[in-house]
């Protein structure tokens, strides 16, 4: 019959087309070679120089750099609070995922894009609206004061701007993973006389669990090295209310060059272990996911 397209005899192999491509990625060593070139000149080629020029200090003057009493405070400041707003951040996140989820509302459009307003939002202007909500004579702040509560210029405030900046990523991280899964599973539970608690226990919060460390770990990364929203809120008294990236900008104006690429080099090597685990959390994500 006209027309018709022979079929290939059994046990044969259907030659591939003259205008195809036996390649399932054309040009890939070409992109390839573009891929490391711009990864280089955008990212390797700067962090490789941060660490070169702490090379220039001996080892005693670089771990007086990074180990002074001053410095060592704005550690425990920096990693303290950004772990307690991460937590915080975990059980409000998860909180506002499952409203945008599960409930219908009026505004709910509205709440649902106010959730990415600290993403498009310059930090700097976060820490100033923080401060006018906050401090003595803030909105805010004018009540509380005379009860012996102080949000602003301490370390109250550097949480608080910390929780801020790090809310969307627990809940964009959690969202999707509430959306997918699976109601049939959670009203069997409900059928077989299992409590909400039980439920949320025993068959939501299992299928959530590596989402919401994900979301923990990106929102503790995106506090570690925050500073824009911090340092209007902070006070920025040394030793008590001074944040580690607010250090190497001192250092820096000091022309203590060396000194603040030290500095830099311990915060790189802990985003740099933070963004191995948030990997590893997404990896073992998409293998429940397909598991």
């Amino acid at each position: 019959m006209s027309g018709s397209i022979a079929a290939p005899l059994p046990g044969t192999v259907a030659a591939p087309s003259r205008g195809g491509s036996k390649k399932v990625l054309p040009g890939f060593n070409l992109t390839l070679g573009y891929t490391l070139m711009y990864l280089g000149l955008i990212v390797l080629i700067p962090m490789s120089a941060l660490v070169l020029r702490s090379f220039t200090m001996s080892w005693d003057q670089f771990w007086v750099a990074v180990t002074s009493p001053r410095v060592l405070a704005s550690y425990r400041l920096t990693f303290g609070a950004s772990f307690i707003a991460a937590l915080v951040n975990v059980v409000f996140g998860l909180l506002l995922a499952w409203v945008l989820v599960r409930y219908k509302f009026p505004g709910k459009r509205i709440v649902d894009a106010l959730v990415d307003l600290p993403f498009a939002l310059p930090t700097a202007v976060a820490g100033i609206s923080l401060t006018a909500l906050l401090a003595g004579n803030g909105w805010i702040g004018q009540y509380l004061e005379p009860l012996g509560i102080k949000l602003a210029f301490n370390r109250n405030g550097v949480v608080i701007a910390l929780i801020f900046i790090g809310l969307p990523f627990v809940v964009r991280t959690v969202q999707p993973v509430l959306e997918e899964s699976e109601k049939e599973l959670e009203e069997a539970a409900m059928c077989l006389g299992a409590t909400r608690m039980q439920t949320f226990t025993k068959v939501i919060f299992p299928a959530i669990a590596p989402a919401l460390l994900t979301g923990f770990a990106m929102a503790f990364a995106r506090a570690i090295g925050e500073y824009g929203s911090v340092i209007f809120i902070a006070g920025n008294m040394p030793m008590v209310s001074e944040i580690t990236p607010l250090i190497i900008i001192g250092k820096l104006e000091q022309y203590d060059y060396a000194g603040a690429t030290a500095v830099a080099v311990v915060m790189l090597m802990f985003s740099f272990i933070l963004l191995l685990v948030i990997n590893a959390l997404q990896s073992w994500q998409r293998k429940r996911a397909g598991g």
